[in-house]
């Protein structure tokens, strides 16, 4: 035996035992959701029991459709007096934009309402941006600006901001003053009714009309009659009609910038001798429309504010402005209308949706 051999020796590795593996964690995040969901559904239930509490103690009176609005503040000015700014922007109409029934005319009416009931709003201003639109809903929201200065004797001073033609200055008139920037469009004061004759494509494409009528008339504005065929009493007859309405354009004209000059004292600018003649459609600029008495200052929004503390006599205010609160209503309105899902093209401009045979209190700038 060989001393000199060394030893063997045989080694087991350990046997190494994988840890056991981790229970998967139960997700929380639908928990988390639920509760997030839970506590916004409490905000809500809250605002809408607020708003109903405030409208039965009179505060927000109720308006059409259902809807409360709230007061948010523009400038704050830690003043005891508010101000009131109500915008008047886009193409005036009547048609009814939501599902509660709520047009333009109803929410400036209510605006107006909340205003009136305010004893803290000591003047409203009506900041106008508009090309005008319906004679209607023009006319309803002139009368609504004069019976609220009746009713509650707090001034309502206009601003026409960059566009306030046609229906968009019928609507300033009654205000107690109106102030425009040097290069605010307006004027354009004049009645609109357009129609389409389409019979020449019609007769190209071999489509022929049949039409049945009870009376001579009956399908006046009809664009698929031949230009031969059409009664030359019907221009006479819708002619007319726009001298009438155009007439009482002017007429609003006149007693609200009458009226303006008794409620100032004498104070503002008059209407300039035969301004009618200024009064034939044509658009006019902020300078010009002073010079010929349809505006009492040149100015911008800063001036109506200062010109509206004057009036009231306060010596300072904050401004304020209402708006449609969020709620759960508009939410279910919302998932409502899936079914009817358009798509809109953004042109950068709203371009107006002018009906056959309505009557327009409408700039020619927004036709072409």
């Amino acid at each position: 035996m060989d001393n000199n051999v060394p030893p063997v020796y045989t080694i087991t590795p350990p046997v190494i035992t994988p840890p056991p593996s981790p229970q998967p964690r139960k997700s929380r995040g639908w928990m988390i959701l639920a509760l997030t969901l839970a506590a916004v559904l409490l905000v809500l239930l809250a605002g809408q029991f607020a708003q109903t509490v405030s409208g039965i103690a009179g505060v927000n009176p109720m308006p059409p459709g259902g809807r409360f609005l709230e007061e948010l503040t523009l400038e704050n000015n830690h003043s005891d007096n508010k101000i009131a700014v109500v915008p008047v922007e886009g193409i005036i109409s009547s048609q009814i934009w939501d599902r509660g029934g709520r047009n333009m005319v109803d929410s400036i009416a209510h605006q107006l309402k909340v205003a009136g009931r305010d004893k803290s709003v000591k003047a409203v201003i009506l900041k106008v941006d508009s090309p005008g639109g319906e004679v209607m809903a023009s006319d309803d929201i002139s009368r609504a600006i004069s019976e609220f200065q009746e009713k509650h004797g707090k001034p309502v001073i206009a601003f026409l901001s960059g566009l306030a033609a046609s229906g968009g200055y019928y609507v300033a008139v009654p205000c107690q003053w109106i102030v425009a920037s040097e290069l605010t469009i307006t004027g354009s004061i004049g009645v609109i009714m357009h129609s389409l004759n389409y019979r020449g494509l019609m007769d190209k494409v071999g489509v022929y009309p049949q039409v049945f009528k009870s009376g001579r008339f009956k399908d006046m504005l009809s664009g698929s009659r031949k230009l031969e065929d059409i009664d030359p009493k019907e221009a006479e007859m819708i002619q007319a009609m726009i001298e009438e309405t155009y007439d009482r354009f002017k007429k609003v004209v006149e007693k609200g910038r009458q009226r303006a000059q008794s409620k100032n004292k004498g104070d503002g600018k008059p209407l300039a001798e035969g301004w009618e003649q200024y009064a034939d459609g044509r658009v006019l600029t902020g300078r010009q429309a002073f010079d010929y008495g349809f505006v009492d200052e040149k100015g911008h929004f800063e001036n109506a504010v200062a010109r509206a503390k004057k009036i009231a006599r306060i010596p300072d205010a904050n401004l304020v402005r209402y708006e449609e609160p969020f709620s759960l209503s508009r939410i279910f309105g919302f998932l409502g209308k899936s079914e009817s899902a358009t798509l809109k093209v953004d042109l950068g401009i709203d371009l107006p949706k002018l009906q056959i045979g309505r009557l327009y209190f409408l700039s020619s700038t927004v036709l072409h």
